[in-house]
C-alpha cells in the first residue's frame, strides 16, 4: 500500500478546518495528521508532527501565514506548504513565494483543485493558481529591472532556441501557441519545455518563468 501524504490544516476558523478535513478524509492517499488555529500552534505542530504537507492560512491573527511559512520552511524545508486565501493581493503572493510556499489556492477552489496541489507539493512540485501567476512574475520583473540589466548568475545549458521558448512561457503562452510563434510543431514546444524543465531541475512553467527572471536568464516587458 502506498505511503499516505500526512497533512496538516492550519485555518484561524473552525469551520473551513472541519470542512477540509471532511473532503480530504474521504481521499484515500490522504491523513489527516492534526489542525492548527493560527501560525504559531502551526510551527509547534510542524515540529511536532511532521506533515508531509501544510495547508496553511493567509491572515490569522497573532502569527500569520506568511511569517508561520517562513519559520518552517527555515527549519523543515522539507514539508510543502500551499497557501489557501481568500485574497487575490499581490502582496501576499509575493510574500509567500518568497517565504517558500509552493501552492497557492483560493478558498473557493473546489476540492479536485486542493487535491491536486497537496499531491503536487507532497512530491516537491509546485502548484499556483493561474490567476495569480501574472502577478507573481510581473513581481520579480520588476525586481530584476530594479537592479538594472545583468548577466545570468545561474550556470546552465540551455541553448538559444530553449531561452527563445522559455521567454514565451514567462509570457504565458501555451505550448500551441508558442509553437505558432516559432512555426514549430506543438510535439517539438512539448520537447523543448521538457529539456527546460530538466536543466534548470523545476517542474512546472511557474518555477521555470520565475527561476529565469530572478537569475537573470531573461526579461520581460514591464507591466503597466
Amino acid at each position: 500500500m502506498a505511503k499516505k501524504i500526512r497533512v496538516l490544516i492550519t485555518d484561524d476558523h473552525r469551520v473551513v478546518r472541519e470542512g477540509l478535513s471532511a473532503i480530504l478524509d474521504t481521499k484515500e492517499e490522504i491523513e489527516i495528521v492534526g489542525e492548527a488555529s493560527d501560525g504559531g500552534e502551526a510551527v509547534e505542530k510542524a515540529r511536532e508532527l511532521l506533515p508531509d504537507v501544510i495547508v496553511m492560512d493567509v491572515s490569522m491573527p497573532g502569527m500569520n501565514g506568511v511569517e508561520a511559512t517562513r519559520i518552517i520552511k527555515k527549519e523543515l524545508p522539507q514539508i510543502g506548504i500551499i497557501a489557501l486565501t481568500m485574497y487575490d493581493d499581490q502582496r501576499y503572493i509575493f510574500d509567500l513565494v518568497r517565504a517558500g510556499a509552493t501552492g497557492y489556492l483560493f478558498k473557493d477552489s473546489d476540492s479536485t483543485e486542493i487535491l491536486a496541489a497537496i499531491r503536487a507539493v507532497s512530491k516537491g512540485e509546485s502548484l499556483i493558481h493561474p490567476s495569480v501567476a501574472s502577478k507573481i512574475l510581473a513581481e520579480f520583473t520588476l525586481l530584476a529591472e530594479g537592479k538594472g540589466k545583468r548577466k545570468s548568475s545561474l550556470e546552465h545549458d540551455l541553448t538559444e532556441r530553449e531561452i527563445t521558448v522559455l521567454r514565451l512561457v514567462a509570457d504565458g503562452k501555451t505550448n500551441k501557441e508558442i509553437a505558432n510563434v516559432l512555426d514549430l510543431s506543438e510535439k517539438t514546444i512539448k520537447n523543448h519545455v521538457r529539456n527546460i524543465f530538466h536543466k534548470l531541475h523545476v517542474y512546472d512553467r511557474t518555477q521555470a518563468a520565475i527561476l529565469a527572471i530572478r537569475k537573470g536568464i531573461i526579461e520581460l516587458e514591464p507591466y503597466p
